[in-house]
């Protein structure tokens, strides 16, 4: 580049310079091997205890070996958008087989989670005269799905039933065109899980329909990691699933599961599907093998949730706040930044990796580091976790 070409750019400078100020630059974290329960991070071997791989599946032979034998079938990729020939048997038979786990009629897969919330809120949030109703804790693809809706948007705050039926009520909504309400099924940061029966009778109360990301219960509530409404036996009610195949699956994607209507309306307007290419034929194959052992073994949850419930009781037990978490999303409460920030590094050090989360991803006040256990994690694991949990949390006086 030359020194012309590079002066244009010198404002990014001043922009990395403010992130570091406000403690907002993010340095990556290398692994240096799988996706596993205790990895090598940064050339240290410790506790990981921030992936989202629920079930250890990255690395079951059963998924490796159906991930290597559709390349030899299928070949490395697509190179092409599904609409147009990047739509192969094996596409359509994930679809269908997702269509079956969350009991609806149809299925369509996403490039990623974030594209497959844009994709809904764009696609079915299209005129002025509709309304979208959200959660003030929900995704930032949920958010930013909303800010490309040409839709009206109202936020409620965080599973306050009382503030959703003001929205439903008022004289914005009853005269929309369409009333869409969107929830997380799991909220990412606190790990609590969205009051669903009392969102969808609103919705049903107040001719709206329900949109429900279920990113971080995929694999983790339900019958057989089916999901929120599968949780609360309201899968025929819920409109609207979305689903996630790059956490529990341990692949990349998201998917929508809904009527038949829903998928073929999506198929011929939603931007991100019609515009990206299609997944690797290894990558589809994968998560079909997740959904054959999700099916046929119970017990990767069953570990997974023992595993939530002795990491929980420990931190309690040593007297740090772990917020509203009731899933293996575990937030442990600081309540300011820079602490959690050396809590996350001083964790580090012996041997846990914990991802401190500060404002403003959370609120001021709310600062905390997020745990996630999977099942993969043996009890020797977790207990290595609660003494350096304990050592570093009484350094920094915070039990």
């Amino acid at each position: 580049m030359t020194p012309a070409a590079a002066g244009l750019m010198s404002f990014l400078d001043e922009e990395v310079a403010g992130l570091e100020r406000e403690g907002r630059k993010i340095t990556l974290r290398v692994l240096d091997g799988a996706q596993e329960p205790v990895s090598v991070i940064d050339g240290k071997r410790v506790v990981n205890l921030t992936s989202n791989n629920y079930l250890a599946f990255t690395t079951h032979p059963k998924v490796k070996e159906a991930a290597k034998a559709a390349i030899d079938r299928w070949g490395v990729g697509t190179s092409a958008v599904r609409s147009i020939i990047g739509t192969m048997g094996i596409h359509s038979e994930l679809e269908e087989r997702l269509a079956r786990f969350k009991g609806t009629e149809a299925a369509l897969v996403f490039q990623s989670g974030f594209a497959t919330n844009v994709a809904l809120c764009q696609s079915l949030m299209s005129s002025d005269k509709d309304l979208l109703i959200s959660d003030e804790l929900n995704h930032a693809s949920i958010i930013d799905g909303a800010r490309l809706a040409k839709s009206a948007r109202k936020v409620y705050p965080h599973k306050d039933m009382k503030a959703l039926e003001a929205v439903l009520a008022s004289p914005e909504a009853r005269g929309a065109r369409r009333r869409m309400i969107v929830t997380d099924g799991v909220f990412s940061m606190d790990g609590d899980i969205a009051p669903l029966p009392e969102i969808q009778d609103l919705a049903d109360r107040y001719e709206a329909f329900v949109m429900v990301d279920d990113a971080h219960a995929s694999g983790v509530l339900g019958k057989n990691g089916a999901g929120t409404p599968s949780h609360f036996g309201l899968t025929a009610r819920t409109q609207i699933q979305i689903g996630t195949l790059s956490k529990a699956v341990a692949a990349i994607g998201g998917y929508v599961a809904g009527s038949r209507s829903l998928r073929d309306y999506l198929v011929s307007t939603a931007r991100p599907f019609l515009f990206s290419s299609s997944h690797p034929p290894s990558v589809t194959a994968t998560c079909l093998a997740v959904l054959d052992i999700l099916e046929s073994d119970p017990s990767h949850i069953k570990r997974l949730w023992a595993n939530a419930e002795h990491f929980k009781k420990g931190l309690k037990a040593l007297g740090f706040d772990t917020g509203r978490s009731e899933t293996p999303i575990t937030p442990v409460m600081v309540g300011d930044t820079e602490k959690a920030k050396r809590f996350s590094a001083r964790l580090f050090e012996e041997g846990v990796f914990a991802l401190a989360i500060g404002f403003p991803t959370v609120g001021k006040g709310k600062e905390r580091l997020r745990t996630i256990v999977s099942s993969g994690h043996t009890a020797q694991d977790l207990d290595a976790a609660l003494k350096a949990f304990a050592k570093v949390g009484r350094e920094l006086g915070l039990i």
